[in-house]
């Protein structure tokens, strides 16, 4: 639901310091330890749900907190700024918009309070497959309606946490792609319990990649699913997936202008106490400018990411905003990344100063959840006015 008064600053305080003491318990060698062994940050998730934190897009009256997308993308900014990961947190929250929006009082009032508590979770967002990537209304997975339920078949890739998770939210065709009026007609959304599904015909193949993501690659084969797990209308899903798709933009901005931050304070203290030739490397003006330019972009972008949560709590479109908030803001996190390794030398490389695994996790954002070329050529055709280009 909107939020007609957005939180402010002075509200926002009390809820980051409460990040601040929790990640204070888990610091750069635990995730060292997670990265190392590419496992899932469990204590660190339970943590977070105890606090109430991971709940904070639920509404209390299912156990939430009842928090606009503003906190969310405060805490979410807070958790990269200490040094941590949030990629286990995200989707559990930018998943909540398509659940409390479209989602049935039923649906929402059998999972909201067992994922606040954190009995279930809800981590895995099922859009993109390999032959379509970012051209969602090309998917191909079928979700056929066979009575009291639906028979799903197909592959999505890029399945981040499947495994740790007990739900997932699909988009699949319900009407296949050349009998719509609309190529965004006929696309469905549903509420997968995973739990029932992996071994009766749903398949989990993890997928290694540069950093530690617990990402996927998920295979369908006859699953078959309650007609109950349709969230909303048969063939309006994309339109709910919109909403998702902004959050999701938002809140990875806020992650980004995390690193950003984190970034920009590791490198100014290694600046200052850093010395070569009998004097601090941050006294040289070559060091200092690109820490200094880099401060300045981040702030920017926090200013875009801002803006854009405010316009989604008040129920406004927000879909210029949301997409060029995630990109100012992965270009910011990303330029100081590379400044930050640059001020530390050699010792950027090394993996106790935890600036290289850093740097290898804010790189993805310059690619998911969407491209920066992708942001470019929808800025430039629906808020420019200019000729479709693919």
């Amino acid at each position: 639901m909107p939020h007609a008064d957005p939180m402010d600053t002075s509200e926002l305080e009390p809820i980051l310091e409460t990040v601040r003491k929790l990640c204070a318990d888990f610091p750069g060698p635990y995730w060292r330890e997670r990265d190392r062994e590419r496992s899932y940050p469990t204590a660190f998730v339970e943590a977070m749900t105890r606090s109430g934190l991971l709940g904070a897009l639920i509404p209390e009256v299912y156990g939430g907190s009842g928090l606009p997308l503003t906190a969310a993308a405060a805490i979410l900014e807070e958790v990269h700024a200490c040094g941590a990961n949030a990629a286990a947190l995200h989707a559990q929250m930018y998943t909540m918009g398509t659940v409390l929006r479209h989602g049935s009082e039923t649906q929402k009032a059998t999972y909201l309070p067992q994922i606040a508590s954190g009995a279930l979770r809800l981590q895995a967002f099922g859009v993109t497959e390999p032959t379509a990537g970012t051209d969602t209304t090309s998917i191909s997975t079928r979700a056929d309606r066979q009575g009291d339920h639906y028979v799903i078949n197909g592959q999505k890739v890029w399945t981040s946490r499947a495994e740790h998770s007990d739900l997932m939210i699909l988009l699949a065709r319900t009407t296949p792609k050349d009998q719509v009026a609309r190529k965004t007609d006929g696309l469905s959304v549903f509420l997968v319990d995973m739990r029932d599904a992996v071994g009766n015909g749903l398949t989990i193949k993890p997928i290694r990649t540069l950093f530690n993501h617990a990402t996927t690659e998920i295979f369908f084969d006859n699953l078959k699913i309650p007609a109950s797990a349709l969230i909303g209308e048969e063939g309006k899903g994309f339109r709910y997936i919109l909403d998702g798709m902004n959050a999701e933009r938002i809140l990875i901005a806020s992650e980004c202008i995390g690193d950003g931050r984190w970034f920009v304070q590791t490198a100014t203290a290694y600046a200052k106490d850093r010395q070569v030739f009998n004097r601090p490397i941050g006294q040289n003006q070559g060091v200092q400018f690109p820490i200094a330019r880099a401060y300045a972009e981040v702030r920017a972008a926090k200013l875009m990411t801002r803006e854009a949560a405010r316009l989604y709590d008040t129920g406004a479109p927000c879909g210029e905003e949301a997409n060029i908030a995630k990109m100012l803001a992965s270009e910011a996190s990303w330029r100081a990344a590379d400044m930050c390794v640059q001020t530390h030398g050699g010792f950027g490389f090394a993996e106790e100063y935890d600036v290289e695994r850093k740097f290898r996790e804010t790189r993805l954002y310059q690619v998911a959840p969407i491209s920066t070329n992708l942001i470019l050529s929808y800025v430039a055709e629906h808020v420019l006015g200019l000729p479709r280009s693919y």
